[in-house]
């Protein structure tokens, strides 16, 4: 059982071992693509194998569509080369079931990858004429936050940045610049309508990559490389649309697990991929069972018919609520509580983490009775239920292989948004008292004794990745297990910072709590989980 068209038809083996089949002709679905493309996705990550081709493949399943998706790839050309074309752009999606089942399914909605790359100068052609097609109605992206930034880490241009913005579009070299020259392309062409949709877990995100295209655009202009009416063409949402999106689907890297699974039936493109960006694919994906995808309905050249696979369509402002609902309150916060107390206690997966009494109390504390209060409803997704979901179903899913290290990662930019957001709220609102507020600042304390790069065990510990080590780390290396002398001093510097924490934790009487429970948390070895049983109790 390989990946192939060939392999394909002899399809009563694969539906003996439980998978499921394209119904529908490659063939027709690829002819139709190629002469009229309608959907270009960017960003050949897992992410986009196990969610949007996975909507795009059930529409072609049904008859609701008849032409696929065309996939390209800006950053890591080895995905291109080793996940899609040795196995004809087919992939297999594993979904992972809290129930321990799994769902295997052929996904053949990819009909052709190409590299984004203006050195390959047939592929970026290729690119070139996808764009110029009046048909295409929209270009979806997953190329993570970072792939839509212009500066690096200190603000500053980064190299090939600049050199695009110097040299215009002949020959790009930043994604940007790329994506920028493409548009320029369709521009040129005939300036037909399209919708440039970004699905990556970024806030605002179609704003994000409105201004990035923009600002290259703008220096452009400027510096007499393109034409002026470029920016006219850009700017008008009837011709070019940046629809915002809330997604969500957790899709870890290949698990050796399912590996294990997808062997012993007989099905043999198991290996991982590890490129040498160090991207982790395989010609497999594995995934959670749910999945969210809220996008403003803004496609001024028409869209696919999203909604009939679950796909909800509604306004910007509603689309912003429910990313404001999922990320300050019903599952981000939860996961970086997890993330930050696991990492201490010892754990190193999620679902472990949710049959330890005390962490999963302290998660239901943050989610029920801290977030619900002053949750923002979107009211095309229930809070309640959504927080329901994460913490009986997606978090305690034993076949989700993830860990709290991976979560761990950046904390320090998400602390403002996953419980600054809620504090404001507590502050804004005269009928609530933000002292009132217990398990969050457990979860800032949590994070302060983190810092110290020791575990409950008095261990050393190895902290995840995050831009603001180097800072804060030397501060918590004054402090020492059972030693709380000066340790208001000490810490002062950390939470005073509104940049991380996104209020003022000693204006509104929070930063006392805080560093009482730190106090608490350094007693000695085994004070994490004292703390924690007595805060819970």
């Amino acid at each position: 059982m390989k990946l192939s068209n060939q392999a394909l038809q002899n399809k009563s083996q694969w539906e003996e071992k439980g998978y499921a089949l394209p119904t529908y002709n490659r063939d027709d679905i690829t002819k139709n693509t190629m002469e009229n493309p309608k959907w270009l996705h960017l960003g050949a990550g897992n992410i986009f194998r196990a969610f949007p081709a996975m909507l795009n493949h059930r529409l072609l399943n049904e008859g609701k569509m008849d032409t696929g998706i065309i996939v390209g790839e800006g950053f890591d050309y080895e995905i291109i080369e080793k996940a899609y074309r040795p196995y004809e752009e087919l992939s297999l999606l594993v979904t992972l079931k809290a129930d321990g089942s799994v769902d295997k399914t052929v996904v053949g909605s990819v009909v052709e990858s190409l590299r984004m790359d203006s050195d390959n100068e047939d592929e970026f052609n290729r690119l070139k004429d996808i764009f110029k097609a009046p048909s295409l109605q929209m270009v979806s992206f997953t190329i993570t936050e970072k792939g839509y930034s212009l500066v690096n880490g200190r603000g500053d241009i980064m190299a090939p940045v600049q050199e695009d913005f110097n040299n215009g579009p002949s020959k790009p070299v930043s994604y940007m610049g790329k994506l920028a020259a493409l548009l320029y392309e369709r521009y040129k062409h005939q300036a037909d309508p399209i919708a440039l949709v970004s699905m990556d877990n970024a806030s605002h995100n179609g704003a994000l990559l409105q201004g990035t295209v923009t600002e290259f655009v703008q220096k452009w202009v400027e510096n007499g490389l393109v034409d002026e009416g470029f920016m006219d063409y850009i700017k008008n949402p009837e011709k070019v649309a940046f629809p915002w999106s809330m997604i969500d689907k957790i899709t870890p890297r290949p698990d050796a697990d399912v590996q294990g699974i997808l062997e012993k039936d007989g099905f043999e493109d198991t290996d991982v991929i590890i490129t040498e960006k160090n991207t982790y694919t395989a010609p497999f994906v594995n995934a959670e069972e749910a999945e969210y995808l809220v996008v403003e309905d803004a496609f001024p050249n028409g869209r696919p018919p999203l909604e009939e696979a679950g796909v909800i369509f509604t306004d910007r402002e509603t689309v912003d609520l429910a990313e404001t609902m999922k990320v300050t309150t019903c599952l981000n916060p939860l996961h970086t509580a997890l993330a930050i107390y696991g990492c201490l206690l010892g754990h190193t997966s999620i679902h472990e983490e949710m049959n330890d009494t005390e962490l999963k109390a302290l998660v239901e504390k943050i989610g029920y009775d801290e977030g619900l209060p002053v949750v923002v409803d979107p009211k095309i997704l229930d809070p309640k239920a959504f927080i329901d979901e994460v913490i009986n179903v997606r978090f305690p899913n034993p076949f989700m292989p993830d860990t709290p290290q991976r979560i761990a990662t950046d904390t320090s930019q998400k602390l403002s948004i996953r419980y600054g957001k809620t504090m404001q709220a507590y502050i804004d609102d005269s009928e609530k008292d933000v002292t009132t507020l217990t398990f969050i600042p457990l979860v800032l304390a949590g994070w302060l004794r983190y810092l110290m790069k020791v575990d409950n065990d008095g261990q050393v510990m190895e902290l995840s990745p995050d831009p603001l080590l180097d800072e804060l780390t030397p501060i918590m290396a004054q402090v020492n297990l059972g030693d709380t002398e000066n340790l208001e001093e000490i810490v002062q510097p950390i939470l005073s910072r509104t940049d991380i924490f996104g209020i003022d934790l000693y204006e509104h009487g929070l930063a006392d709590k805080v560093v009482a429970y730190f106090k608490e948390l350094i007693q000695g070895p085994g004070a994490v989980r004292e703390t924690l049983k007595k805060a819970l109790n």
